[in-house]
């Protein structure tokens, strides 16, 4: 790529995009926003407060009626032109996510692909959209069941995978003719918002159709959740948060991606070496900072031994350090609060019984970038019954095919997980045996493509992202019926 087809950086990310505006928060707060590794400061914004999340809405509905009646190749148009600057862009985007979120460059470099192809996803979703006419029972009625966007949608992301997880639902929503008030996590402004409303604004999306709020979800959630103006709260984030919502808003549509515990089964004929693969990258990836990570590897007896070997063997061969040196394989974990988390899970796990088989001290500037752990004990310990966010692998044995099933479902999640074995259709029976919304036969749990259902049962939420159920998810069906002919009823004049 040449100079001249290089743009300018985007710069300025001190303030919010609502209505079209550069928008300074109305809080007494002001954010600091740092590197995770090192705490290099990346930039100050004043987060929202409530009447900055209502401004917003007010826009977003104000945008709306005019957005749903643009042509559907209109609108198909903006995400080509929003693929180009992504293009053009990439290497800027990448080094936000480096820079922002302690991604490793490969990471980054995955996720800015995720985010466009889910570009490419919905292209034609504006034109996919599409209603029945249905037969009448009523002599001379014809039944029209319209597609209709659903108005206004609210979305809360988190920091972890900060513009993916912002971009599956606000593409979607905006190609079905909605309008967005975003919220992303105040650790990941930029890459969780501001950066794809610059992004979308360069392509030429109209004003107010997305809004983005920056601010704490104590001082801000409650505004965002219970406005009588979103027909829709889109969240990914924790299963508590989650519920909350669920409960503050019984009336709206939801689509919520909540917590995981995925677990990965070696059974007795898999291939050992590819289930170790798939296991150390499912529970290490992004500092296992992944909703669809490995929690817990779950070994049938006969090769538990030789999984644990190699899984133990491979955690140990990984590099800790700074996202931005191309040979670390494991970065920071995103800040000090959730590394105590983790670090209280393991230190509890070793106290419950589990063997601690591999470990280390957080490293780094900041202290943040803890090196891989694993351990072996059975389901009950914190690492195995808990959702760890964070680089720890829990091995634990099962006694057989039917006992590795057992403690596979024995969690209140729901979302990703796999099974390793060499006869496929063992495999497709036992996944589909597995109370979850994913079950990957001989691959990680961590997968994620743009066309298909993602989502999960029990606690990890409702709804599915992705493909046509993307379709429905952030649309609306509308009844309109036509009566051809002259209908006699009781209470009329020919009754």
């Amino acid at each position: 790529m040449s100079d001249a087809q290089t743009p300018e950086p985007y710069s300025g990310f001190d303030t919010m995009a609502i209505g079209g505006r550069s928008w300074t928060g109305s809080s007494d707060t002001e954010h600091q926003n740092v590197n995770p590794y090192d705490d290099t400061p990346l930039g100050r914004i004043r987060f929202a407060d409530a009447e900055d999340v209502e401004s917003a809405y007010r826009a977003a509905a104000a945008a709306q009626p005019e957005w749903a009646a643009t042509p559907a190749t209109e609108r198909s148009a903006l995400f080509l032109r929003a693929l180009d600057i992504m293009d053009r862009r990439r290497d800027e985007i990448v080094e936000w996510l480096v820079s922002e979120v302690g991604a490793i460059r490969q990471r980054a470099e995955f996720e800015w692909s995720l985010v466009r192809a889910g570009m490419v996803e919905v292209i034609n979703y504006p034109t996919r959209a599409c209603g029945r006419i249905l037969p009448g029972i009523t002599p001379g009625k014809e039944n029209r069941v319209y597609r209709e966007p659903l108005g206004v949608v609210g979305t809360i992301t988190p920091w972890n995978f900060p513009m993916q997880l912002s971009h599956r639902s606000i593409a979607p929503a905006i190609a079905l003719g909605n309008t967005v008030v975003l919220k992303p996590a105040e650790d990941s402004p930029v890459t969780g918002g501001l950066l794809l409303s610059r992004v979308y604004e360069e392509a030429g999306l109209p004003p107010g159709v997305l809004n983005v709020v920056i601010g704490k979800g104590s001082r801000i959630g409650d505004a965002l959740v219970t406005s009588r103006v979103p027909s829709l709260i889109s969240f990914t984030g924790s299963t508590s948060v989650g519920s909350r919502i669920a409960a503050q808003s019984p009336l709206k549509n939801h689509a919520l991606e909540l917590g995981g515990n995925g677990p990965l089964v070696v059974l007795d004929d898999a291939d050992l070496d590819r289930a170790a693969d798939a296991a150390v990258f499912g529970s290490f990836y992004h500092q296992g900072q992944i909703c669809m990570a490995t929690n817990r590897i779950v070994a049938h007896t006969r090769v538990y031994d030789e999984i644990v070997d190699r899984v133990r063997e491979r955690a140990q061969g990984l590099r800790t350090g700074d996202p931005a040196d191309s040979g670390t394989q494991i970065g920071p974990i995103i800040n000090d609060s959730q590394l105590r988390h983790v670090r209280d899970l393991i230190d509890r796990s070793v106290g419950e019984g589990a063997e601690l088989l591999v470990s280390g001290d957080p490293a780094g500037p900041a202290g943040r970038a803890l090196p891989p752990h694993v351990l072996v004990g059975d389901n009950s310990v914190a690492t195995a019954a808990e959702e760890v966010f964070g680089p720890v692998a829990t091995v634990v044995r099962a006694d057989s095919g039917e006992e590795a099933l057992r403690i596979a479902n024995d969690t209140d999640y729901g979302l990703s997980s796999a099974v390793f074995t060499e006869d496929v259709e063992r495999g497709v029976r036992f996944a589909r045996r597995v109370r979850a919304g994913m079950t990957h036969v001989n691959d990680t749990t961590v997968n994620d493509e743009p066309n298909t259902a993602f989502g999960g049962e029990k606690d990890s939420g409702m709804g599915r992202f992705g493909g046509v159920w993307a379709i429905e998810e952030f649309t609306t069906d509308h009844w309109v019926s036509v009566q051809h002919t002259a209908r006699t009823l009781p209470f009329g004049e020919h009754a």
